[in-house]
């Protein structure tokens, strides 16, 4: 036998996966949050997986949802995926990434597979990282260390009152781009508020606003034409994501770029959203792709695209994966506070995001902070 196959050999049965955990929390929010189309906001689930390799090497990876799901994730991953991906190697992270997907994908494509999906990938790529001993930011891309960053409001259910001082707590935070909530039944009041929080944040700072596909494309239409003198970076999920049509005639009709992506969970969706949407910018979400392997492809497909990369929630991860990128766009700092739980708090310098520089991704749940709200486990 030669030395190099000795060495194969022995890092193969290194890195296999000798244990898995996973865990089911149901987080509280500090108040209730709203959108125009998932209503009231009052907690939020996250289920981790903390992957261990024969040699020791502990991976964390996780998914989250806005309070709904997390006990469907969680039992997909302990009866389906757990049992199928202890024994392999966790340094083949493509080749398990496709074996879990068709796997499940006769009952499964995208949906609760992209979210289980995903807490595996993360995991593995933290284990990647940890065996490199490098940051994500790095191994991810290099690009940067840090991105442009921007503070996302789940905010439909404040007053105007409310959300300005909301507004103001974000800009005291050292932000300098803003987003809203917007689809209220009448549709006046959006425009009111959105006037009102240009006032207050001044013609230099950008601002965005997100409808969380509350409206028909005719409304779509009618409602940007009508906001548009207020300079908005991005119309967010104007319509239904899978209506790719529509967002074309809503693009074709008005200004204002439009943004979207959170609720594409395969690679193919986000292919026809490029071919036919007109998007000005472009969300994959990690907790919802597949993880980091999926998405680095829909950053491929943004790249090839000329779209600039931007993300939705889980900015304790993402702010590693947009600095990676020489396209990134902004960055959403997202109302959900899952970093509040974590050992690396999200770090902002200069209006701009920071990535950490720990080897791994730099996203472990703090045991303690997270004791009180942990449901299940297995």
């Amino acid at each position: 036998m030669t030395a190099a196959k000795k060495l194969d050999e022995q890092s193969l049965s290194s890195s296999i996966i000798r244990s898995v955990q996973i865990e089911h929390y149901n987080i509280p929010l500090a108040e209730v949050l709203s959108d125009a189309k998932h209503g009231d906001h009052t907690h939020f689930e996250v289920v981790v997986m903390q992957i261990t390799t024969s040699d020791g090497y502990e991976g964390s990876g996780y998914t989250y949802t806005g309070g709904k799901g997390g006990r469907a994730i969680f039992s997909l991953l302990k009866d389906e995926i757990k049992p199928f991906i202890l024994g392999k190697d966790a340094s083949r992270i493509g080749q398990l990434w496709e074996d879990i997907q068709f796997h499940l994908h006769y009952v499964g494509r995208g949906g609760l597979v992209s979210f289980a999906l995903s807490a595996v990938d993360i995991a593995l790529w933290d284990i990647k990282c940890k065996r490199l001993n490098m940051p994500l930011w790095k191994v991810a891309g290099g690009a940067n260390n840090s991105t442009k960053c921007y503070a996302g409001g789940i905010d439909l259910n404040f007053s105007e009152f409310k959300l300005l001082n909301n507004i103001q707590s974000y800009l005291d935070a050292g932000f300098e781009a803003v987003k809203i909530k917007v689809g209220k039944p009448d549709s006046r009041e959006d425009i009111e508020r959105v006037k009102a929080v240009r006032k207050l944040i001044g013609d230099k700072r950008e601002f965005m606003v997100d409808a969380n596909y509350s409206m028909s494309v005719g409304q779509a239409i009618k409602f940007a034409n009508e906001i548009e003198p207020e300079n908005i970076v991005w119309f967010e999920e104007p319509t239904i994501p899978d209506d790719y049509e529509g967002y074309s005639q809503i693009a074709c009709q008005t200004t204002i770029p439009l943004a979207m992506g959170e609720n594409l969970h395969t690679i193919y969706e986000f292919k026809q959203a490029f071919k036919t949407a007109k998007l000005g910018y472009v969300q994959p979400d990690a907790s919802n792709i597949g993880g980091i392997t999926g998405w680095l492809k829909v950053a491929q497909l943004a790249y090839a695209n000329n779209v600039p990369l931007c993300s939705h929630g889980m900015h304790e991860l993402h702010v590693s994966l947009m600095a990676s990128q020489p396209h990134a766009g902004s960055m959403e700092v997202h109302s959900f506070p899952i970093d509040q739980y974590t050992t690396h708090p999200l770090k902002i310098e200069n209006a701009r995001a920071v990535a950490p520089e720990s080897p791994g991704t730099g996203v472990w749940f703090d045991p303690v902070l997270v004791k009180a709200h942990l449901t299940k486990q297995g």
